[in-house]
């Protein structure tokens, strides 16, 4: 399939499609005229492709883990290693961390907008009708 239609079928753009081929990401063969011809298993890689870049990982952590994730049979690759996996397991923590951030941050704007409404609550009882 040509770009613009694994771009159309996965939600992604051309452009993050051509930066994932120059990052060793995806691959394409190539016509005789030079346009990109995709594979139909290009769709499920660009799709873990974007599920990794939510997880927090760059695009070179990607490239390493890429060939790691699962073999032809399905099962797991030789490729991975303990090295591999113990930064994983800190990309992890450091997710779990954001995460526990944020909750408190959450924490911290619910006491303001809870503090908030109930000054605005007070001040709209006081203010004088207008008549």
């Amino acid at each position: 399939m040509r770009i613009g239609e694994l771009a159309r079928r996965t939600g992604v753009s051309e452009r993050s499609l051509r930066y994932y081929e120059k990052q060793g990401l995806l691959a394409a063969d190539r016509t005789l005229g030079g346009h990109r011809d995709y594979p139909e298993a290009a769709v499920d890689r660009v799709v873990l492709i974007q599920e990794l870049f939510a997880a927090g990982l760059h695009s070179r952590k990607i490239a390493e883990v890429l060939p790691c994730m699962r073999d032809s049979d399905g099962g797991p690759s030789e490729l991975a290693t303990p090295r591999l996996v113990s930064e994983l397991t800190g990309e992890r923590e450091r997710i779990d961390r954001m995460i526990s951030d944020l909750l408190r941050s959450r924490e911290v704007l619910d006491e303001v907008i809870e503090t908030a409404s109930g000054r605005a609550r007070l001040a709209a009882v006081e203010e004088p009708r207008a008549l």
